[in-house]
């Protein structure tokens, strides 16, 4: 047996030891039993509620691998505490044929699943209650629930009996100079972007040490971000406007506002920067700027917001300081930062016609240089050979067991004809056909062989793109054929060269190759990849323009 090792901490009130202690004791439980230690792996403050943990993924891609027949832990919450995460890490497991065993509850089984999984579910779910309990009492007691503005320090102090005392801050004069020329600029009719060039012109840092730029000004006045918006520059503390909650699908939180009834509001007049009549002064020019862009129709919806202008909006990038690139003026496209921020050195500009022009012809003659495409196609063969061959095993070995099956329900029931009978030929009957009814549902639910491509790849590929290219100029097909091409490419870069932007297309030749597949093919040829990760055919290509 070849056990391996999986330990982790998260909480403040642990450490690096706590690491070291569960590895100690999980290495004098597997020399106990008399099996070899293949690998031990580890996570260092990470919650247990998140998947996204670099010693768990590589736990669970070893174990597919084959590497060692066991797991160990010092108990199940190590491994995770959500439930799903919980149910998926056995059900992995299991079919990598890897026994689990911790030793708080011994070898894991189904039922430890549910209820363990359920149990560490509710502890998550308890501690967040206490933890926001905790905090608005901290708040309503005038202190911070978490986190440093800018204009603020944290007062270290300790009160009579040694503890640490949490949550209290002080004015930092310097920054709070910085944030009264801010709100007197903007009340005096400076734009956001004005203000953020003459800070970082005149050398001055901005929150966590990083350069000033509009949003940081600016910031979303419904949210209560940025630095016009703070309501604890004028002496009031406002917490739980948002709350967060995990996506299943990505793991990562994701901010969602709170209704205002909701909103602990506390007053701290020690905390206070700015006077009532420069805050009242910002809001009102602000109210005004909203009321202008409505009635002038220029405001848009936030959904709207997001979706891009133009047709590689969003896709480019400064080759001088890696920031993005916008429309600096009806025609052109300039670097951001030096527009916004006045941080790079890059002023060249360039058409959005010309920039669009190129794009379209290096994607028809240059990604698909038929080298090119012979070598990824190779490799991806390689890769789907490795994955089906798995997938085959599988399939045959099921296929046999519920051969076996057959064979035995069979002759059961010609002995039952023949007259021979006993109260355990029912049970054993039941048993069968229970496990041909679970065998034949794997069988039907395994996922198909994965597609493989046509050798005439690349000329197919380069009638897609004239098709699209066709489409960009039809109204009623513009907007799809748009997102399809977006997709075939990960970052444009613009890199100043003498006196001219050269145009250096990054292309993601496994989405490149899906518009070539027949697998659920839309208008435009449009198909679906598994996802694989490879050698250097699946990496994104790089062409100069």
């Amino acid at each position: 047996m070849r056990a391996a090792i999986y330990a982790r901490y998260s909480s403040d009130s642990q450490r690096d030891a706590s690491i070291e202690d569960q590895v100690r004791i999980c290495k004098a439980w597997i020399e106990k039993e008399g099996m070899n230690l293949s690998a031990v792996y580890s996570d260092h403050g990470l919650s247990g509620a998140t998947r996204l943990r670099p010693g768990y993924q590589q736990l669970l891609e070893d174990a597919r691998r084959g590497e060692f027949t066991m797991v160990v832990a010092e108990a199940l919450d190590r491994l995770s505490r959500d439930q799903e995460d919980t149910a998926g890490l056995f059900k992995n497991l299991s079919f990598a044929g890897v026994a689990l065993v911790t030793l708080a509850e011994g070898a894991i089984s189904e039922l430890h699943v549910g209820l363990k999984g359920t149990m560490n579910a509710l502890f998550l779910k308890d501690l967040a209650q206490k933890t926001h309990r905790g905090l608005e009492g901290r708040v309503r007691a005038g202190k911070s629930g978490g986190g440093l503005c800018f204009g603020y320090d944290v007062v270290r102090a300790h009160a009579a009996d040694g503890t640490l005392i949490r949550g209290d801050r002080q004015v930092n004069e310097a920054e709070a100079a910085t944030v009264r020329q801010i709100f007197q600029a903007f009340a005096a009719g400076r734009s956001p972007k004005a203000i953020a060039l003459e800070l970082n012109r005149a050398g001055v840092s901005g929150p966590r040490g990083t350069a000033w730029g509009p949003s940081t000004i600016y910031g979303n006045w419904r949210r209560g971000t940025g630095i016009l918006n703070n309501e604890l520059y004028v002496g009031r503390l406002v917490w739980n406007r948002q709350r967060f909650v995990k996506d299943p699908q990505s793991g990562r939180r994701v901010a969602k506002p709170n209704p205002a009834a909701q909103w602990i509001v506390q007053e701290v007049p020690e905390l206070r920067i700015i006077p009532d009549e420069l805050w009242d002064a910002v809001k009102a020019r602000q109210t005004k700027t909203r009321i202008l862009l409505t009635d002038d129709r220029r405001g848009v919806r936030s959904e709207r917001a997001r979706r891009p202008r133009y047709l590689f909006s969003g896709l480019l990038r400064c080759g001088a300081c890696h920031g993005g690139l916008s429309m600096i003026s009806a025609t052109h496209y300039g670097c951001s930062n030096h527009r916004n921020r006045g941080t790079c050195a890059n002023n060249l500009t360039i058409r959005r016609d010309t920039l669009e022009e190129s794009v379209l012809n290096g994607l028809k003659d240059r990604l698909m240089e038929p080298e090119l495409v012979k070598e990824f196609v190779a490799e991806y063969h390689r890769e789907l050979n490795r994955l089906a061959a798995g997938q085959d095993q599988q399939r045959h070995q099921r296929s046999q067991e519920l051969s076996r099956v057959e064979k035995s329900i069979r002759e059961i029931i010609e002995a039952i004809k023949s007259g021979i009978r006993s109260a355990s030929m029912r049970s054993e009957l039941e048993e069968l056909e229970e496990a041909k009814t679970k065998l034949g549902a794997e069988i039907e639910d395994a996922p198909a062989s994965p597609v493989r491509l046509h050798p005439a790849l690349a000329e197919t590929y380069r009638q897609k793109v004239d098709k699209l290219h066709q489409a960009l100029s039809q109204d009623e097909e513009r907007g799809e054929a748009a997102n399809i091409l977006r997709g075939l490419i990960d970052e444009i870069r613009l890199i100043p060269q003498e006196g001219a932007l050269g145009i250096y297309l990054v292309g993601n030749l496994a989405t490149i190759l899906a518009l070539s597949t027949k697998q659920n093919p839309g208008p435009y040829g449009t198909g679906v990849l598994p996802t694989l990760v490879a050698g250097t055919g699946f990496e994104p290509v790089t062409f100069r323009l």
